[in-house]
């Protein structure tokens, strides 16, 4: 990998930080990362796609991006608006988007819905965001109000160790240690104590106030224009709710391709994953 550069992204709204990987490389990618990770999620898959500008995001209120105002929620379609914002920022007009998990969700609203600025949609373990039942909105909505009108946030001090808090992420993510630091570091700090703390915001932990329904989902997919290629772990059964097999049909133009490596196959068998995406981008159509 030739070069990082630490990017602070002004939009009307918010501060967006960012890593640049290769920003003297070719096609111009975004990247956004999934919930409670952070943009250092995609160094290992940066590592082996050199020839890709890939502009990785730190989403609002995750790494060293800003959070949302108090009494604001984190709603999901707003991260959408945030990654056109931190494009324009940038200069960039067209571009093509990199997804993972919850960050594949945001991909595909956004693709469906700027399909003029996108050129090809690469999703990793993530089709679309998760639809909601709507007979549980109601319940939802209650719930996401009184965790906003607590008086009290959740704190951000740690009492475990550095070390101790890398142990717990390898195992609840099933991840390899490098996996694990790489995400812990960035999405952590010292306060001026010396204390270990979140970098997170902890409202991300709280329930959104209302949720894309399937059927909002599926009409999102059926707009998708740009080529799209989904690549998932083949070892794993997806949880019935996703909908996968069901909503890669809708997309018209789609590759679907199964690895090996876990959730976050990106950073465990990056090798496998850039060899993929580079025959996609190569062969592609650029819209």
């Amino acid at each position: 990998m030739r070069e990082i550069e630490e990017l602070n992204l002004e939009t009307r709204w918010i501060k967006l930080a960012a890593r640049r990987y290769n920003p003297t490389g070719g096609e111009r990618v975004i990247a956004l990362h999934g919930w409670l990770d952070n943009a250092a999620g995609f160094q290992p898959l940066a590592e082996v796609l050199p020839e890709l500008d890939l502009m990785a995001l730190d989403l609002a209120g995750h790494g060293r991006s800003e959070h949302r105002p108090p009494g604001q929620h984190y709603h999901f379609v707003d991260f959408v608006a945030d990654t056109v914002a931190a494009a324009d920022s940038l200069g960039w007009e067209r571009f093509s988007l990199l997804g993972h998990s919850m960050g594949a969700g945001i991909a595909s609203l956004l693709a469906a819905s700027f399909p003029q600025r996108v050129t090809h949609l690469i999703l990793i373990e993530g089709l679309g965001p998760w639809g909601d039942d709507p007979k549980a909105c109601a319940s939802h909505l209650a719930e996401a109000t009184r965790q906003i009108l607590t008086p009290e946030t959740p704190s951000s001090r740690i009492t475990r160790s550095l070390e101790a808090v890398i142990r717990a992420r390898m195992r609840a993510g099933n991840l390899s240690e490098d996996s694990a630091r790489l995400l812990v570091e960035r999405n952590t700090c010292q306060d001026p104590a010396g204390n270990l703390c979140w970098r997170t915001d902890p409202r991300l932990r709280f329930r959104s106030p209302i949720y894309i329904t399937e059927e909002q989902t599926r009409a999102f997919l059926a707009a998708i224009r740009a080529p799209t290629l989904f690549i998932h772990d083949r070892d794993q059964e997806p949880p019935h709710h996703y909908h996968w097999r069901q909503r890669q049909a809708l997309i018209n133009d789609i590759q679907v391709t199964g690895l090996t490596g876990g959730h976050h196959l990106h950073m465990e068998r990056p090798q496998p994953v850039a060899d993929r995406i580079r025959r996609f981008l190569d062969t592609s159509p650029n819209g």
